[in-house]
């Protein structure tokens, strides 16, 4: 058996700690620092939302009155501007302007010829991510953000056919408004956005009412962003120019209007536009996720009290967080 080292001075007798620290040093203990009631909270919210998600499948998200979308990959550009997602035409209409000689030819421009307008561009192509409606959702949006995707289609198999068959397609929007809905413990995630560092506020991109649409268009493909906030001379927030501002203006095929300022362009939205939706740095998640529930949010435009531009606030952001913040201490108890 081994024997202990001798210690003078110690009776013989040797403690466990002079093992584990210097010889003639000795370090107090500290104790953790307590968790506070609003880390409580805030923790025990996100772990109930991931719960949520873990239960619920892909197929859940979805309205009762979504129907199956199909669609082939050589469909003309021209007849499917309900199908593609917006940044796919923005890439189209940068790709034109930089290849103004093309421009004739762009009703005969075909879906599978996307990725190639990508290289053409200079864009990373998003990856190409789909998920089974019966999956839980949480796995849909871990896979959202792993792509970079806003929104990921719902892909069955056909027992008949055997091809791929796209049901419907969840957006990150509907996947946090089902949650606002059903999760009633987003009303503990009281920390304001100051302290959880949540959205983006530094080297934003801006544009003003004068600003021509294909500068904004530029700003949108290369920064890979789906909105511009719009300043006046004083750095207020007047409004702001959307990536879907550019689908209103091609609807009709008349690729003038492109020519138009952010001004002019915003006059071309309808009736039903939703409008623009704020908040300040103090805000919090339960007051966001309750504008979630009622409201078609996309993002919010962080402004101070003096409504000049602070930062913008994504749903991605909102997406990112409540999946991954913390997440190494889900093990934790309650």
């Amino acid at each position: 058996m081994t024997s202990l080292p001798f210690i003078p001075g110690n009776g013989g007798f040797v403690q466990p700690s002079s093992y584990l620290r210097p010889r003639g040093q000795s370090q107090p203990m500290t104790s953790p620092k307590p968790e506070s009631a609003i880390d409580r909270d805030q923790r025990i919210a996100l772990q109930r939302i991931r719960d949520f998600l873990k239960v619920r499948t892909s197929y859940d998200v979805l309205p009762l009155s979504f129907r199956l979308i199909v669609f082939d990959t050589s469909l003309l550009v021209k007849k499917s501007l309900t199908i593609l997602t917006q940044n796919d035409y923005i890439n189209l209409i940068q790709y034109y302007w930089q290849n103004p000689d093309a421009v004739n030819r762009i009703d005969q421009f075909k879906l599978n010829s996307l990725r190639d307008i990508e290289k053409a561009i200079g864009v990373s192509p998003l990856e190409t991510a789909s998920i089974h409606p019966l999956k839980p959702l949480y796995e849909a949006c871990r896979r959202m953000l792993e792509t970079r995707a806003r929104r990921i289609p719902l892909v069955d198999i056909d027992d008949e056919t055997g091809r791929a068959m796209v049901i419907s397609v969840v957006t990150q929007y509907r996947i946090l408004k089902f949650v606002a809905v059903n999760v009633h413990e987003t009303q503990l995630l009281r920390k304001p956005l100051r302290h959880l560092k949540l959205g983006t506020y530094k080297n934003l991109e801006t544009a003003k009412m004068e600003t021509p649409v294909f500068d904004v268009i530029h700003q949108l493909v290369n920064c890979n962003i789906s909105s511009v906030p719009i300043l006046n001379s004083d750095g207020v927030v007047t409004n702001v120019f959307e990536a879907v501002d550019v689908i209103t203006l091609i609807k009709g095929a008349n690729y003038d209007e492109l020519n138009l300022n952010v001004g002019e362009a915003l006059q071309k939205r309808s009736e039903d536009f939703p409008g623009i939706y704020t908040c300040s740095i103090d805000d919090r998640l339960d007051t966001i996720f309750d504008t979630i529930r009622k409201s078609r949010v996309h993002r919010l435009v962080v402004i101070d009290e003096d409504s000049r531009l602070v930062g913008v606030l994504t749903l991605s952001d909102i997406l990112e967080y409540i999946l991954l913040e913390g997440e190494g201490d889900d093990a934790k108890t309650d």
